[in-house]
């Protein structure tokens, strides 16, 4: 069973998936003029300036608001793959992933940009007054009818990645994390994050908007803080840290200690699927959440979802590679993976406390992944089976941590790469295909709002 999972893992992280990511974010980042870089300065403006003044959120349809659709979404997105899954892909795939890891993200930007601003635009409104959108939708609706096969698909396979990536590897990586740190047993953790989940999920979406407005931002100022304390006290090898990204990005390496060596394939591999199940850009699955914001145009909601990506990766994941490759210059290839070797690279600096920051982030970062995916879920489950299947689904939601923390770490996140590879395949299809209609409405919006 794991030899075929690791082949089937390899198979859709090869070249066709990495082409795809690619290709999404090329057409899309050409095709737009390079807004999210050229406009990087007005897509911030117009995402936490709104926040911080307060003007989000005020007119148009929706159940949340945009910065709550963005925090729920980031709470799927913020998880142990900016903490972990980083770590994972330097210790195997060396510092040049991280190179391959920020081209993906800024790409990334763009695809997720346009999968939002689709999701708004297709999105539908219940008699019950709730909304829903993403994949499904715009592949049915935008495509037409003959494409639904591929829409259902979309969904069951969504179901299982939901199944697989939140309820899977988060409260597996955070039980170990807390065995290592406190001792705290693997299944007292499953049990307690299982309950808060439950408490909150069956909340309805507003109590996850609600819940992923208060912890996300605190989450990431934390985890940026103290990283940042490791750059100052460590400044002497920052620009040893980026020569080796940037070297390590284009060219293989031998073993060196505990590392194993990395063809180019193999680094740019890791980089590009851990970028891509952090930020989740291509896969179609945060889109679900920001088809519910309210919002007066799609691509006033798109911006919410470039930004997310670019917190997400260029931000959170960005902290915790540095952290690993300035703490210490050998640091990367001692043999540790996973969450030990963040935990390694705060400790340099921090001792104990280190331990404590690694523990308190993977905790909080694993629970609100938990319950903001859940949005996901319930779109997928809805769509594919009615409502009437929820009570079923619901439950079937709570039973994988039990399972995940009886299995090993490389299975785990060979489980992770099989469910991501499976979803974002049909849907970076369908975004291709309907680029001509996503390029009418930004053209339309650009000129509205004289952006």
């Amino acid at each position: 069973m794991v030899t075929f999972f690791n082949w089937l893992a390899n198979q859709l992280w090869g070249w066709p998936m990495i082409t795809l990511i690619f290709l999404c974010g090329i057409v899309f980042t050409v095709g737009t003029g390079f807004f999210q870089i050229t406009r990087l300065p007005f897509i911030l403006k117009e995402t936490l300036g709104n926040v911080i003044s307060r003007k989000q959120g005020k007119t148009g349809e929706g159940t949340i608001t945009p910065f709550q659709a963005v925090s729920a979404a980031l709470a799927g997105t913020i998880g142990n793959g900016n903490i972990a899954g980083v770590a994972t892909a330097i210790a195997i795939g060396g510092p040049g992933a991280v190179f391959w890891m920020w081209v993906a993200a800024i790409l990334g930007m763009m695809t997720k940009f346009v999968e939002v601003t689709l999701a708004v635009h297709y999105r539908e409104k219940t008699p019950s007054g709730a909304f829903y959108g993403g994949p499904m939708y715009y592949i049915e609706k935008g495509l037409g009818q003959k494409w639904r096969p591929l829409a259902i698909f979309y969904g069951l396979m969504m179901i299982l990645g939901a199944l697989g990536t939140a309820v899977w590897v988060q409260p597996s990586t955070m039980a170990i994390a807390l065995k290592e740190s406190y001792g705290i047993q693997p299944m007292v953790t499953v049990v307690v994050s299982v309950v808060i989940t439950a408490i909150v999920v069956f909340g309805g979406f507003k109590r996850i908007g609600r819940f992923s407005e208060a912890i996300i931002p605190f989450l990431v100022i934390f985890y940026v803080l103290f990283s940042i304390g490791i750059f100052a006290v460590n400044w002497q090898n920052i620009p040893n840290a980026f020569a080796m990204i940037f070297g390590h990005a284009f060219a293989a390496h031998a073993p060196i200690g505990g590392f194993a060596g990395a063809s180019i394939l193999l680094t740019l591999r890791r980089g590009a699927s851990r970028g891509t199940f952090s930020n989740e850009a291509g896969l179609g699955t945060a889109p679900m959440v920001h088809a519910t914001a309210i919002t007066n145009h799609p691509c006033n909601q798109g911006l919410y979802g470039a930004l997310e990506v670019f917190i997400d990766t260029m931000v959170m994941c960005t902290m915790t590679a540095l952290v690993i490759l300035i703490s210490a210059p050998d640091l990367w290839y001692s043999g540790l993976n996973g969450v030990s070797l963040t935990i390694a690279g705060f400790s340099k600096l921090y001792g104990g406390l280190g331990t404590f920051i690694v523990a308190v982030s993977v905790t909080l970062a694993a629970l609100t992944t938990m319950i903001g995916y859940y949005f996901e879920y319930k779109t997928s489950v809805v769509y594919v089976f009615g409502e009437k299947a929820l009570p079923f689904f619901n439950l079937l939601w709570l039973v994988p941590p039990f399972i995940a923390v009886t299995k090993s770490v490389e299975f785990v996140w060979t489980i992770v790469d099989v469910s991501t590879g499976i979803e974002g395949i049909p849907n970076m299809i369908a975004l291709l295909l309907l680029s001509p209609v996503f390029f009418k409405i930004f053209r339309s919006w650009r000129a509205e709002r004289e952006v």
